[in-house]
């Protein structure tokens, strides 16, 4: 039971960290990285259909190659990062990704860029920013109390709502302004800021209550994790996510809700361009407030978290995403310009309560889960999550293509709203705030 300093603690408002040495510095390593990786998605399929004239089929292999590192990579990933400081890993994919991006200039200066050169590019920066991401998302409960994982995920919620709206707009600015090779030279510079000021972080707990030493040792406390198969601690870590109830029901709702909007992406733009027959111009509007919606929602998450019992504003989040979402066919029954006033709203709605279900559930997850179990729950989540995403996209295809783009969208959204359905079925319904650690995960 928590005690009444720990219940004072929830009820503060979160400012604390800002003066959290080494959280300052994640944070400020993350923010460059997450502005480097927006602005390359947006540089790369532009090298290749602007500077290189890829094929339809080339543009498509270099859109997968975003995805296939979540499912080779992921799980790998998530038993180094639980093995290794993860500090020392970040640090490294950082600096392997601005080499990496560094090749590009380099390569259209000899003359020697092409699309299998980019696609080769895109996957190896692609599988560094898979562990990247894992790494990330589980050094945090290793840097800050778990009272704090709210606040901590909020404010790096908010980098990454800002760096999907301001990195992918500098993105293509960048590219129209210089050379579009040469563009790739400030990602270069961010990652490299992004290795920089992870590498400052000084106070990483070790699995087991150690830390690592000023150069990067892990310390003496907690004693050595025994060495075994890479395999075998693939096959715990799968095990330790399938087995834990709380665990397994989070992933499995995130999945479901990944699934069920991949389905919808495809159909969407077709329903928006043909269907309502919105101009591009104001379609870039829509989307931009997908942007906006992600920003509100990581100001709102920890004031709502404080509001509104854990398990409940979970499923409020869910079952709002899947509402709103249905607002989409809605827009076809009414004049163009409510129509897409309607658009705005639910992406301004659906990506605020996917960010401020995404910033708890990350809290949940982290603080229910062993130290040394970190990499592998979220190299889990990562793959399963982002695994679906390509057979949801291909399988919204296949049935806008077979009923129609309305129903589709329709089916998707009522798909999206069995995951607070699921929520609700559970014990989650009750939990009041993000817990103390587990130590016994339930069968």
């Amino acid at each position: 039971m928590a005690s009444s300093t720990e219940k004072e603690k929830v009820t503060q408002v979160p400012t604390g960290l800002w003066r959290h040495r080494d959280f300052r510095n994640l944070w400020l390593g993350q923010t460059s990285s997450m502005f480097a990786a927006h602005m390359v998605a947006v540089v790369f399929p532009l090298l290749a259909s602007v500077s290189l004239d890829a094929s339809l089929f080339e543009m498509g292999l270099l859109s997968a190659a975003g995805y296939v590192p979540y499912i080779g990579v992921s799980l790998f990933a998530g038993v180094w990062l639980d093995r290794k400081p993860k500090r020392a890993i970040i640090v490294l994919c950082d600096i392997a990704r601005a080499l990496l991006l560094l090749a590009i200039p380099l390569a259209w200066w000899r003359d020697l860029l092409s699309v299998p050169t980019l696609l080769v590019v895109a996957l190896l920066v692609g599988s560094f920013s898979v562990v990247a991401d894992v790494g990330s998302a589980s050094i945090l409960p290793a840097l800050v109390g778990r009272d704090d994982l709210i606040e901590g995920n909020s404010k790096l919620e908010l980098s990454a709502s800002s760096a999907s709206i301001a990195g992918s707009a500098l993105g293509g600015g960048i590219f129209q302004l210089l050379a579009g090779p040469v563009s790739m030279l400030i990602n270069t510079v961010l990652f490299a800021l992004s290795a920089f000021f992870t590498a400052l972080i000084r106070g990483e707990r070790k699995p087991g209550g150690g830390h690592e030493d000023a150069e990067g040792t892990e310390g003496t406390e907690g004693g050595e994790k025994p060495s075994q198969s890479i395999w075998r601690d693939m096959a715990v870590g799968v095990a330790f996510v399938t087995g834990h109830v709380t665990v397994r029901t989070l992933v499995l709702t995130t999945l479901v809700i990944n699934f069920f909007m991949a389905i919808a992406e495809p159909v969407a733009l077709v329903f928006v361009t043909r269907t309502l027959d919105i101009p591009p111009y104001t379609v870039g509007l829509i989307l931009a407030a997908s942007g906006a919606g992600a920003l509100v929602g990581a100001v709102i998450a920890a004031p709502m978290s404080r509001a509104i019992p854990l398990g409940r504003l979970l499923i409020l989040t869910a079952a709002i995403t899947g509402i709103a979402s249905l607002l989409t066919p809605l827009a076809t029954l009414v004049p163009a310009p409510m129509a897409v006033a309607l658009m705005i709203a639910m992406y301004v709605l659906d990506a605020a309560m996917i960010v401020v279900y995404n910033i708890n559930v990350r809290s949940y997850r982290s603080a229910i889960t062993p130290d040394d179990m970190q990499g592998r729950m979220n190299a889990a989540n990562r793959m399963a999550g982002m695994g679906v995403m390509p057979i949801g996209a291909v399988l919204g295809g296949l049935l806008g293509t077979a009923v129609g783009t309305l129903p589709a969208l329709v089916l998707a959204s009522l798909g999206t709203l069995t995951a607070p359905l699921l929520l609700a079925c559970t014990h989650v319904r009750t939990v009041k705030r993000v817990p103390e650690l587990e130590v016994e995960p339930s069968a």
